[in-house]
């Protein structure tokens, strides 16, 4: 019979590169730890609850992260998880402190030297100038998603043109001018502003809707 252990490890072998899952694994057994495999969401790739109430530390992350965007938010989690232990509820979410538990779990992810060129570069120039997470340094969300399966018809908001139209869930939008890493877009029907994010992935329209 396997133990829990393998049976996490068979498990994450789905998710994340096979190379990593050994340090992974390591890192949830450290802590009592409920570590899920969530749905799809849209506004976070994971999660991470402080122990409350009895129940363990918690950390979630999203089931259709490509396997490098998986390990490297997985790694995000953790750190918040050892932040935690460390500070408690009394530092910045990703302040100095959460930043040098981030950099302290990735180097045995470099160290191993089998991840991507691109997401290696991108990885160490974060460490350099660490931002909040994957999400926020756009140079590191760039090398990830260059990983993800191109879905027919899709593309990033920032490769469309000015005053061209696109589709994001339910809703038509015009691309407008940049601010910081964000586009503002007019919502058709409504005619609401909208801040979206440059790298997120729309539907490209020929007209207006």
């Amino acid at each position: 019979m396997k133990t829990k252990r393998e049976n996490i490890s068979k498990a994450l072998e789905s998710y994340i590169p096979t190379c990593y899952v050994p340090y992974v694994v390591d890192l949830m057994f450290s802590q009592k730890l409920n570590f899920r495999i969530s749905k799809p969401r849209k506004t976070k790739a994971g999660d991470y609850r402080p122990p409350f109430n009895g129940k363990p530390h918690r950390i979630s992350v999203n089931s259709d992260l490509n396997p490098y965007a998986f390990l490297i938010t997985t790694i995000h989690e953790f750190a918040h998880m050892t932040t935690y232990i460390k500070y408690g509820g009394y530092v910045s979410p990703h302040g100095k402190e959460w930043k040098s538990e981030f950099k302290r779990l990735l180097i045995p992810v470099l160290e191993k030297k089998e991840l991507p060129e691109s997401i290696e570069q991108a990885l160490l120039k974060s460490l350099n100038n660490l931002k909040a997470s994957s999400c926020t340094d756009i140079h590191l969300t760039r090398a990830l998603m260059a990983f993800n399966e191109k879905k027919e018809g899709t593309a990033l908001v920032e490769e469309l043109e000015n005053n061209s139209y696109f589709k994001l869930g339910k809703m038509v939008f015009q691309r407008g001018i940049l601010r910081r890493r964000k586009y503002l877009c007019t919502e058709v029907k409504t005619g609401k502003k909208y801040l979206v994010n440059r790298l997120a992935e729309v539907k490209p329209l020929n007209e207006e809707k």
